[in-house]
């Protein structure tokens, strides 16, 4: 007979699951053992937050819901930070979390799981009796796809052990899952194409929601049909940097000065799968002056400087670009907009650091060693930028078209970085990724590198090592605080990267940074690169947060 953590293990089978990021206990170790003995790969990490963050990075590379597992207890209330960070980035995650015996409400590792995952944005469902297996799991997996956010399936302990006699197929979320485009209405369409063609300084962002091949020619054809400038959220940083002499890079406080005084000129801008949050206009800042079309498949919301969008077209990216421009069909206003060989020179350089770099005996200026990974790395090898005072350099001065995934802003959680590369690696079926990342959120889940090395995957951890926790180093300053109290003294992370059966460096000139990401590079395998950098330069966010410069 079969039972009930089996049925279970056959329902994620059946809903595609091929990978489960977990750690081992009590109340998970059956299904465990039933999904490997289904063909799933079994990721066993150090600890459960981290095990959920890999299945994160693995859902934004694949495309599909991510899966983690842990044991009732403690090991669910560990996933506490790595579920916020999921919902806060609307990653679909399935977790199957063991739950303590529903026959013995006494138990120690007894928790409300309920109120619990309520708690960290997440969505619930409970394997409550032996029939509602298979309607529990299809039920998560259908909250997952539709809402885009994690859901726990809770199954305790002696209801998994009990038999399952549903006899009926079980019939995945994915079937009732209706994918088909929604198209907009035409009257919002008009409306849009109507306030375009009428507007002489057009500037196009594109945010994560419209990051596709499909729409990235159309938004391209529209970028030169109303010859606008093209910028981009944080989250979709430098996409199409390569199709366009007119791209203006990041739209809000990380963007250049010179994008910010462009922007400020606009008449319209209209905005493409992205929310339009308050960091994305830099609290009103920027497009002061400008008409507001938004295109998004969401429901409408109010951007974050306040002010409704003058026109909001719902519908399917795809769709409504190309309705968008059916209607211009060509219908745009005299003169050359942003596309002007003085525009495009001023972007060209725009990111270049004017000043000079720091000097101090045996560190880096953190932007020296950026524009050094900038240049060395391979357009074809993605990076991943983590949080932190020290992910503001890699954010500005990334600059040559790559695929960059940014876990900034998400919700402000350091040392989730590291783990989400390693998952989006195992995801994009080993393919080479870097990860730029502080000394203090590397080593917050160091022992996740052990992870890596015993599955042998090629990440590349450049750790920006200031020997502080850099954000709050800065801030004190500000403060009129001791910014000792934020220093902290780091081992030597190349010996220790080594140590746990990796590759690693301890570097301290661009030379030597160089020939480092060579070797990675040369024979891609679990490699920690400790860049020692200087305190001493503050990156132009914070300069123009804590100092009020205009950078």
């Amino acid at each position: 007979m079969t039972k009930v953590y089996e049925a279970v293990a056959d329902a994620f089978v059946a809903e595609g699951t091929s990978h489960v990021f977990a750690m081992m206990g009590d109340a998970n170790m059956h299904w465990m053992n039933a999904m490997a003995e289904r063909g799933a790969a079994l990721v066993e990490a150090r600890h459960e937050g981290p095990g959920l963050t890999m299945a994160d990075g693995w859902a934004r590379a694949t495309g599909r819901p991510g899966v983690a597992s842990t044991t009732c207890g403690p090991g669910v209330t560990q996933l506490a930070t790595a579920l916020v960070c999921a919902a806060r980035a609307r990653t679909p995650l399935v977790v199957f979390a063991g739950e303590a015996s529903l026959a013995t409400p006494g138990d120690s590792q007894y928790l409300d799981q309920r109120k619990f995952a309520d708690a960290v944005e997440s969505g619930f469902v409970q394997v409550s009796t032996p029939s509602r297996a298979h309607a529990a799991v299809r039920e998560a997996f259908h909250m997952a796809r539709t809402t885009s956010r994690p859901v726990m399936v809770s199954a305790p302990m002696d209801v998994q052990q009990q038999e399952f006699t549903d006899p009926a197929p079980y019939v995945p979320s994915t079937d009732l899952v209706d994918t088909t485009p929604v198209p907009p209405a035409p009257q919002r369409v008009v409306e849009a194409a109507d306030i375009i063609g009428r507007s002489e300084r057009v500037v196009v962002l594109v945010g994560r929601g419209a990051r596709t091949p499909e729409v990235a020619e159309l938004v391209v054809e529209l970028q030169n049909t109303t010859r606008a400038l093209l910028a981009t959220t944080l989250q979709a940083i430098n996409w199409l940097r390569d199709r366009t002499p007119y791209h203006a890079g990041i739209s809000g406080g990380y963007g250049t000065r010179t994008a910010h005084e462009l922007m400020r000129e606009a008449d319209c801008l209209v905005v493409v799968g992205a929310g339009l949050s308050e960091y994305t206009t830099w609290f009103g800042r920027l497009y002061p002056a400008a008409t507001v079309v938004h295109l998004d498949r969401a429901e409408q919301v109010v951007p974050g400087d306040g002010r409704p969008v003058d026109c909001y077209v719902r519908g399917d990216a795809r769709l409504s670009l190309q309705d968008v421009l059916t209607v211009l069909d060509g219908r745009t206003a005299p003169g050359p907009g942003y596309h002007t060989p003085e525009v495009a020179e001023r972007l060209r350089d725009a990111a270049v650091p004017q000043e000079p770099f720091h000097q101090e005996a045996d560190r880096l200026d953190p932007r020296e060693a950026v524009l050094t990974l900038d240049r060395v790395l391979p357009g074809a090898v993605p990076v991943v930028l983590g949080s932190g005072h020290q992910t503001d350099f890699g954010t500005m001065l990334f600059t040559r078209p790559r695929e960059v995934v940014c876990n900034y802003g998400l919700f402000g959680a350091i040392g989730q970085a590291p783990l989400l590369t390693m998952g989006w690696s195992v995801g994009r079926g080993g393919r080479p990724t870097v990860v730029v990342e502080g000394d203090a959120s590397f080593i917050m889940h160091l022992a996740e590198f052990d992870t890596a090395c015993r599955y042998g995957w090629p990440v590349l951890v450049v750790v920006m090592n200031d020997e502080a926790l850099g954000a709050e180093y800065h801030k004190s300053e500000a403060h009129g605080l001791s910014r000792d109290l934020s220093a902290i003294h780091s081992p030597d992370l190349g010996a220790v990267a080594t140590a746990l059966g990796g590759t690693g460096a301890t570097v301290r000139t661009v030379t030597d940074l160089e020939k480092a990401v060579g070797e990675f590079l040369a024979d891609p395998k679990p490699t920690v690169v400790d860049v020692r950098i200087t305190r001493e330069v503050m990156s132009v966010p914070f300069r123009r947060l804590w100092r009020g410069e205009d950078v």
